[in-house]
């Protein structure tokens, strides 16, 4: 894995952050990429033991956004061998309840953002045979309740994985994409202190997986890379999610 750059969106906190760290402790050189100044935190620490990171902010979903990213990263480490997809947000909603701004936001942040960094990406991952893995969701493949833009958005993001697949198998370059089940991120508990009674709301969600628990960022992060480095996988979906999609 040494002598390989990537870029992670989405870089400075839960999966993106854990995801960062575990590249950069394998000698690969990470870009991390966030809306905030939290992804410069995360590559500070890859900094700190002993790896190479830089930090790239903005939206991913801004073409300018998305096309800077490369272009600093492509500078920094000669070429990009990974791009891994993974800003993401969660609104919640009905068809009767989601607003057109939240619908937009959405879509915008986890569908536009791939397809730009993608697009932005692509000529620097043909040339070295790199690889894509795009962060999808458990929800692609089961629908949950008040969650209407978010599922419609996971459900793209999957379909775009096996649309460039098909696109890019004659170049090399793989496409892949995981489904995390519900995990334990920061982003989850800002959203479930928002509930009247969090805790009742906490254990619904821990329900949901069969397993009883949920997934941690190390766990997603864990089965990123194996999509990463596993040669004969392109355009498959890797469910992370403790048997929440199993029947």
């Amino acid at each position: 894995m040494t002598d390989r750059a990537a870029i992670v969106t989405g870089a400075g906190k839960g999966i993106g952050e854990a995801l960062a760290l575990k590249l950069g402790t394998m000698g690969i050189a990470v870009c991390c990429n966030s809306l905030t100044d939290s992804g410069a935190k995360t590559a500070k620490r890859i900094r700190a033991a002993g790896g190479k990171a830089i930090f790239v902010a903005g939206d991913a979903a801004v073409e300018e956004t998305a096309s800077r990213v490369v272009a600093e990263t492509a500078a920094a480490y000669g070429g990009i061998d990974i791009l891994v997809n993974n800003a993401g947000i969660v609104l919640p909603g009905t068809a009767e309840t989601t607003s057109i701004d939240d619908w937009d936001r959405t879509m915008a942040v986890n569908v536009r953002s791939v397809f730009l960094l993608s697009a932005s990406a692509l000529p620097h991952l043909i040339g070295r045979k790199g690889v894509i893995v795009n962060t999808s969701s458990s929800v692609a493949l089961k629908g949950v309740k008040d969650r209407l833009a978010y599922t419609a958005s996971k459900g793209a993001v999957l379909s775009m994985t096996r649309a460039m697949a098909a696109d890019l198998i004659g170049t090399g370059v793989r496409v892949n994409c995981v489904c995390p089940g519900t995990t334990w991120t920061p982003s989850l508990n800002d959203r479930l202190a928002k509930f009247p009674d969090p805790e009742a709301k906490r254990i619904e969600f821990v329900a949901r997986q069969p397993m009883g628990r949920f997934g941690t960022p190390e766990e997603i992060a864990d089965g990123i890379i194996y999509l990463i480095n596993a040669t004969f996988c392109t355009g498959a979906v890797l469910s992370i999610d403790g048997g929440m999609t199993m029947a």
